[in-house]
């Protein structure tokens, strides 16, 4: 009688041969053995088939190659070759910690919950810029600790770079929903929601995320996650919150702020002493954390980075929608 499979791991990969050998090699030091995993290739120039034959007498792994259909979609066919109870979904540019299936395991057993997702972390050998990055979307001062922090402005939403659901709640809505811009994963939590299914945060269920990038990518993600933001706010009803508008506000501020200083210096003084203090406090909470002045003045860049483009892009779609 062949074993009853727990969970399923489903990664889409795109071009990320060298994140998957990372990715891969982690999962492999798990001490915990009861998954299964899948790896879907969307229509990568850059195949990841060399990694799946190096680690696949190491692992209980599975791979397709599929025309490029983006990452809903990919996830979606992986979940349709997976046997498991449990599915997590992994990004390719994700490690995850030794004890990574244990914390699921005993919070799993202590809880009743349909979907669950965790933080992600930096580790130690990050670059500074990756170190910078992960400051910017994760700490209290900057997003609201909504990506996986204890303390944080709102309910918590997994994301597909570490989340797990249930095989037969992914099933019960249809899973991801074909959307091609920024916002999938946080899509299919408002379904599951939305749908009456139950979730949980477990924070010791952490991955490293890496987010291999660059200020103009990330420049360019953040244009996109701001209009996947505002997409989200038009679909579902009710979810919309105050702090959606922040860093619209933020850009707009800095826009009206380079216009005072021609017209009325004074007034452009006091924004620019509030933008200071602000960015004062980002400087100083990025160089505690991270033990290093440098990093939080990166930081600093990276937040401005993130706010302008996230606002760039939600305001964008306002006018799209």
């Amino acid at each position: 009688m062949s074993k009853i499979i727990k969970y399923s791991i489903v990664v889409a990969v795109y071009n990320r041969p060298e994140e998957m050998e990372e990715l891969l090699h982690s999962i492999k030091n798990q001490s915990f053995r009861n998954f299964e995993l899948i790896i879907v290739d969307d229509g990568s120039h850059m195949s990841s088939r060399d990694v799946f034959e190096k680690y696949n007498k190491e692992l209980n792994i599975s791979y397709f190659f599929i025309e490029n259909r983006g990452p809903a979609l990919a996830r979606n066919f992986g979940v349709g070759k997976a046997i498991g109870e449990w599915i997590i979904f992994l990004d390719s540019d994700c490690t995850i910690p030794q004890d990574y299936f244990h914390e699921v395991e005993f919070f799993l057993e202590n809880n009743q919950i349909d979907f669950f997702g965790g933080p992600d972390m930096m580790d130690k050998n990050f670059t500074y810029l990756q170190k910078s990055i992960n400051f910017s979307m994760t700490s209290l001062f900057t997003t609201g600790g909504i990506r996986g922090n204890e303390k944080s402005v709102d309910k918590f939403l997994p994301r597909s770079f570490n989340m797990g659901i249930k095989k037969e709640a992914f099933d019960d809505v249809k899973g991801f929903s074909d959307i091609r811009q920024y916002g999938e994963d946080l899509d299919l939590s408002y379904k599951l929601f939305f749908n009456g299914k139950s979730s949980a945060l477990i924070p010791k269920a952490k991955v490293y995320h890496k987010r291999r990038t660059n200020l103009v990518n990330f420049l360019k993600q953040m244009i996109k996650s701001g209009k996947g933001r505002r997409f989200l706010d038009v679909k579902y009803e009710g979810v919309f919150r105050l702090f959606h508008l922040l860093p619209s506000l933020f850009f707009i501020g800095i826009i009206f702020g380079l216009i005072l200083f021609i017209f009325d210096y004074k007034l452009s003084k006091s924004i620019q002493t509030l933008y200071g203090i602000y960015f004062f406090i980002i400087f100083l909470s990025s160089s505690y954390i991270n033990m290093n002045p440098f990093i939080g003045f990166i930081s600093v860049i990276t937040t401005l980075t993130q706010f302008i483009g996230y606002g760039i892009g939600y305001i964008i779609a306002l006018f799209e929608n």
